[in-house]
């Protein structure tokens, strides 16, 4: 349906405009579908992000009762684990907001990553159908360009035809647990955030350069029948050839 790029000036007004998008599309899901099914992202942004979500104004903008939480990928690690990317939402979110366990559907990255990855994806077909959509889909850019758990030169081993793979990140010498790429591209609006001068020359390749996926894996985020949105701060938009 198409993209739009929003360039902000710093990093907390990427985050504030980060946390007005998920209020006004949670709002958008509840009122037509009568819940808002998030999937949420691990990172500096989404940090800061949950913490204006979960104090005032924007506490009381949400039907909490009403929106449902996944998770993008999840690094191998156990749940309580600092880099686990459902600790850092369950402290700044889910806790603060009083968000019961029963609406929470996180991966479990302490288990063998195939096994995690297979549950995952059953979870998915039972909780959202045999199409899993969700309403919002949260994701990040690293430096290198990957998003989620798609790193460069990792996508050829990736089976797009699952809902959940575990991906060999051999530059990190661990595995991750992520969604594919189709599943990524099936939601009906996905968020992509992006701040700080370390990724303005992956951005400027991503948004200017010619497409290479095995590169820059952020480059496949292309939703079917959804909306694209890129909510960049001004450093890490400094190199792009149009200050869209």
């Amino acid at each position: 349906m198409g993209s739009t790029v929003e360039i902000f000036p710093d990093e907390a007004r990427l985050a504030e405009a980060a946390a007005d998008r998920f209020v006004t599309l949670a709002g958008t899901a509840i009122a037509a579908r009568g819940r808002a099914d998030v999937a949420l992202a691990g990172g500096s942004t989404p940090r800061a992000m949950n913490a204006l979500l979960a104090a005032p104004p924007r506490r009381a903008a949400v039907d909490w009762e009403r929106v449902r939480f996944f998770f993008g990928d999840e690094r191998t690690v156990p749940p309580g684990d600092p880099e686990s990317n459902y600790a850092m939402n369950r402290e700044t979110l889910f806790d603060p907001l009083g968000i019961p366990a029963g609406r929470v559907f996180r991966m479990r990255g302490e288990a063998d990553p195939p096994v995690a990855a297979a549950e995952y994806a059953r979870l998915l077909a039972t909780e959202l159908g045999p199409r899993p959509r969700f309403d919002v889909l949260f994701l990040g850019m690293g430096p290198d360009g990957h998003t989620a758990s798609l790193f460069p030169g990792t996508l050829q081993s990736v089976d797009d035809a699952q809902l959940v793979v575990a991906n060999r990140v051999e530059k990190f010498s661990t595995w991750r647990i992520t969604l594919t790429p189709h599943v990524i591209n099936d939601a009906r609006h996905v968020v992509i955030t992006c701040g700080g001068a370390g990724k303005a020359d992956a951005l400027h390749a991503v948004l200017d350069g010619p497409r290479d996926l095995d590169t820059y894996p952020v480059q496949l985020v292309a939703p079917v029948d959804g909306e694209l949105h890129w909510l960049i701060d001004a450093a890490a938009a400094a190199k792009l050839a149009t200050r869209r």
